[in-house]
Formats: C-alpha cells, structure tokens, sequence
C-alpha cells in the first residue's frame, strides 16, 4: 500500500530550555554526589516522561516537604517556591538544593525589590500555577494582586494605584500578556514594570517558532504535558495564527492518526519541558501512516546555559 505524502514541518527552537536542562542535570548530579534516593517537592518539570526518567534513577518525588524523611537531600522544582519552603527546609535542617529557573529568580527579586519599594505589586499569570504561588510566596500575603486577563485587568482596583508595579509569569503567551500590560498602563500610568520582560527567551522563542509555521501547515501537534504552561500556550499560538486544528500531545501513543486523514502539512513543536526524544517517537510513529518529509523553520539559536548550584560543583 502506498502512504500519503505528509510533510513534517519542524518549529525551532523547540523543546528543552536552559532552565529545565539545568533542573534535570541537578536532579541526575544529586543522586551521582549523594546517591539515592534524593527527595525532589513537585515534579522538577512539568513532564511525565522527564519525572518517569528521573524516577528510575533514583528520585522520589512528593507534593510537600512534610513527606521527606531527615537526613536525604531535597530539590525545589524549576518553577520556584514560595521562601517558607526553604525556611521550613532550614528548621528541619534539610540540605537542599534549589532548581528554580535563574529567569523565574529574576521575577522573585523584582518582587521583592517593589515590595522594599512600597510598591503594590500587580502579577500577570495563571491562578494555581507553581510559579505563581512561589513568586507570590516571595513578599507577605496580600502584597501582590493576580491578574488572569484583560477583564480581570479592567476590573482590578489596587489600594495604592500611584504606587503600582507589575510582574509576569515566564511561560505566558507574549500576545496575551502584552494586551493585560497595555490596559494597566493605561488605567495606571505611573505603573513600573520589568527593565527586561519576564516572559523567558524560551517562551517567547517558541511561540515566534510556532507563529512562522502555523499558516502553512493544515495541522499543528505541540509536544507536552497538559499541565505544562508554556506547552498550553503554544497550541493557543498555533490556532491563533490561523491553525484552526491545534493539539496537545504527550506521546505518540495517544495520537489519533485519523484525525489527522487528509493532511499534507504537519507542524511539529514540543514545550520547554519536553524532551526531543518525544519529537523523534512521533516523526517515527508518523512514518507508519504517512511518506514523510522533514522540513525543518528556525527563527532563531539559543546558547543560553545555566551553571549548577556550587555545592554540586565540589
């Protein structure tokens, strides 16, 4: 039998950012300095096949920092906690390591810096979103105000209006957080934003990636978790742009090829937190349905890295 043609068209940058390859390396790195298990709070990434790999090797992930025993080392998530984490941490006298992403740091100094300021501090992000609670988790409770839209940023009625500045979730949609920014700075002039926008290179890289393909292809299949942000965001990108058929996936194993009859041109992405090896298991699983063609849209390199925590560097 003959297959259908179908031309893959791969977005990159894709994929694993500096941030979550640092994350993983200093999950891998603990286990090699201290041996198993090592205790991680909440998955190190927000992806089951990276938090599966891990498993294996010796990682034991929990939801809170109750569940770890005394005496095991324990590593924070790239996404941030909230400071009574590692407090809490230092009065048990855990030795732990912190895997927050060095871009989602920034955003937690900005936030201090506002509240040391008086400023009341405006966050542009997601309700319940990890990253949220830990930059949140930053300044005391009730200093900082979430804003989820354009409606909740119409809406909002800070106490200190002339004494305002905002923050941003990294894995936002650039469109959407750039549409929230331009009503507060209109409803507050006097509003003080980032000296660099908080959306990470990352975010901001894949979804221009997503945006140079998403009209050509008559598909477009974004790699990663459904609790993954920046993974949800890119989809959004994808129909937005004018891909009207936009999905999430996380393995081949759960894509339904016949949805996919009578397509000739396939775009291909994967979040921050999906490794490449899921690209390569869908190209694969492609060719059992399709006479594959790979074409590959770069709109830019990436040479960010991040170095590890100096006690892994001993």
């Amino acid at each position: 039998m003959t297959l259908p043609p179908l031309t893959i068209v791969l977005a990159s940058p894709r994929g694993f950012c500096a941030g979550v390859d640092r994350a993983i390396l200093i999950v891998e790195a603990a286990i090699a300095k201290y041996g198993a298990p090592v205790y991680v709070r909440h998955e190190i990434v927000h992806n089951r096949f990276v938090v599966d790999s891990l498993k294996a090797k010796g990682a034991v992930f929990v939801d809170e920092l109750s569940e770890v025993p005394d005496g095991v080392p324990v590593v924070f998530s790239a996404h941030g906690v909230p400071k009574s984490v590692p407090n809490a941490a230092e009065a048990r006298g855990l030795s732990y390591l912190d895997a927050t992403c060095p871009l989602v740091t920034k955003v937690h100094r900005e936030a201090e810096a506002h509240h040391a300021f008086g400023r009341q501090i405006i966050m542009i992000g997601h309700k319940g979103h990890p990253e949220v609670i830990g930059t949140m988790g930053q300044v005391p409770e009730g200093a900082v105000m979430l804003v989820e839209s354009v409606a909740d940023a119409e809406a909002v009625q800070p106490a200190h209006p002339d004494h305002l500045a905002y923050i941003t979730q990294t894995t936002l949609s650039v469109d959407d957080a750039a549409s929230i920014v331009a009503v507060l700075t209109r409803r507050f002039p006097a509003i003080v934003g980032p000296k660099k926008d908080d959306i990470c290179y990352a975010t901001t890289n894949r979804q221009n990636a997503v945006k140079t393909i998403a009209a050509r292809c008559d598909a477009v299949m974004v790699i990663g978790a459904p609790n993954s942000s920046n993974s949800k965001r890119l989809v959004e990108v994808a129909a937005r742009e004018g891909c009207a058929k936009s999905l999430l996936v996380q393995r081949a194993a759960e894509i339904d090829w016949s949805g996919l009859a009578g397509i000739s041109r396939l775009g291909i992405t994967a979040g921050a937190s999906a490794p490449e090896v899921l690209v390569e298991e869908v190209i694969d699983a492609a060719r059992a349905h399709f006479a594959v063609t790979i074409e590959e849209v770069k709109v830019t390199d990436e040479t960010i890295a991040f170095k590890l925590p100096a006690q892994l560097l001993d």
